[in-house]
């Protein structure tokens, strides 16, 4: 039986990735007591790498706030896995971190990291409310235009 959040996916028509392997030295997330600390995640779709490039030069803003959607749905996934398998599990999506590959002059950053935001906020409710903070970065990895990590708290 799909649990409250599973479903509540499923009505917003939401599919989430498969949770990516690290790339480096590193785990996808450690837990410590109730929370829940991922690593930054980036605009992965089940292996294939999207939004590449700095917003203000490359990218708009709406490709923006998709590619910070879509580092999201990768922290959702490794949420899940976190939560044993359950999102029913998470008991607050606690803070978000964005960075945003982006021009000098481009300072929208906010706006782009709503895309993960509001993602939250759309799945979780008044749960997803999170405190956050959105940075310019001038280069990520892989040439990604965001990459976000977040604190959870499992019940």
């Amino acid at each position: 039986m799909a649990g409250k959040i599973d479903s509540r996916l499923k009505q917003l028509g939401i599919e989430l990735p498969n949770a990516a392997a690290p790339a480096a030295n590193y785990i996808p997330f450690v837990i410590s007591g109730k929370l829940v600390f991922t690593s930054g995640q980036i605009t992965f779709w089940n292996g294939e790498l999207k939004y590449k490039g700095r917003l203000g030069a490359d990218l708009s803003q709406d490709d923006g706030y998709q590619a910070a959607r879509l580092c999201a749905l990768n922290l959702l996934a490794q949420l899940k896995v976190a939560a044993g398998g359950d999102l029913d599990n998470v008991a607050r999506v606690v803070k978000l971190g964005g960075f945003v590959n982006s021009t000098p002059d481009f300072t929208n950053q906010p706006e782009v990291i709503n895309g993960a935001s509001d993602l939250m906020v759309e799945v979780f409710g008044d749960t997803g409310r999170h405190a956050r903070f959105a940075v310019s970065a001038p280069t990520l990895p892989r040439g990604v235009a965001v990459e976000i990590d977040g604190v959870f708290e499992l019940k």
